[in-house]
């Protein structure tokens, strides 16, 4: 069986998303118990990966952005790729400077580093950090029976996470959502709203699948979020939706969404969610 990630993030390559996997780091770091320097030299590093897909690798262009953070053990590592023209060779010189301060940086941070190409073109810049005091993951293996959702094309709004196991998503999943919320133009109390609905999402992880982690895809459009969550087992979809509660007054994804839809994908479902600004 394959490692999984704990995290996975699937992007386009505007800028603005680099404060997403940022917001996932900082959710990994309350988990973990990464104190305030580890977590800023982390950032900082894989911050500055992510600037180098942004700039360079698809000349301008939008393109995919993917990060994975593996947290099993020592050291944490963190992978950032792209599919466009990656990191060319005269770039990957210790003294070039690349998205910023520059891969000096990336190599000063990180205790390793170490450079991919992948083939049909693009880079894979993994990163591994020793942390002194962090706790660990339990290791997340692919079961064959897990099943994920099927691979989108990067949509320049849209974002796809992957969390597990279910405290990291409780820590990682409200930060990006209530981020992509203020994306949206949406009102301080609509955030609050978005993350109780992900707090209710995270809190329903375990149940979710065999493997405990849940996946969301999120799309982003002024004043709107459009949420893909699952796969999820036959008639889960339905429980969620009306067992999901953080107070005796009932479901929160029905209170607080605009809108719901159940959708078949193979033996599993997909759970369709839409939160509006307007209410």
């Amino acid at each position: 069986m394959s490692e999984l990630a704990h995290v996975t993030l699937n992007l386009s390559n505007k800028a603005e998303n680099v404060l997403l996997v940022r917001q996932a780091l900082a959710g990994l770091a309350e988990t973990i118990g990464l104190d305030a320097l580890e977590l800023n030299d982390i950032s900082t590093a894989v911050s500055e990966a992510c600037n180098n897909v942004v700039v360079h690798a698809y000349a301008g262009a939008e393109g995919p952005l993917e990060v994975e953070v593996f947290a099993a053990g020592e050291p944490l590592e963190v992978i950032v790729r792209d599919h466009g023209e990656g990191i060319t060779p005269h770039e990957r010189d210790p003294e070039e400077t690349v998205g910023g301060i520059g891969l000096p940086v990336i190599r000063a941070l990180s205790d390793t580093v170490t450079f991919r190409d992948l083939d049909g073109g693009g880079t894979e810049v993994r990163m591994a950090f020793v942390t002194a005091k962090a706790g660990t993951l339990p290791r997340m293996h692919r079961n064959g029976a897990t099943a994920e959702l099927p691979a989108q094309p990067a949509q320049p709004d849209t974002t796809t996470v992957t969390i597990g196991p279910p405290p990291l998503a409780r820590t990682v999943l409200p930060r990006i959502l209530c981020a992509l919320a203020a994306r949206a133009h949406f009102s301080t109390d609509r955030i609050s709203d978005t993350q109780l609905l992900a707090d209710a999402l995270a809190a329903h992880a375990e149940g979710s699948n065999s493997s405990g982690r849940i996946t969301v895809a999120v799309g982003v459009a002024p004043r709107d979020l459009q949420l893909r969550v699952g796969p999820l087992p036959e008639g889960f979809a339905d429980e969620l939706l009306s067992g999901a509660t953080v107070h005796p007054s009932g479901s929160v994804l029905t209170q607080l969404t605009d809108g719901h839809e159940i959708s078949s994908q193979g033996p599993s479902e997909l759970l369709g969610l839409r939160l509006s600004a307007r209410r």
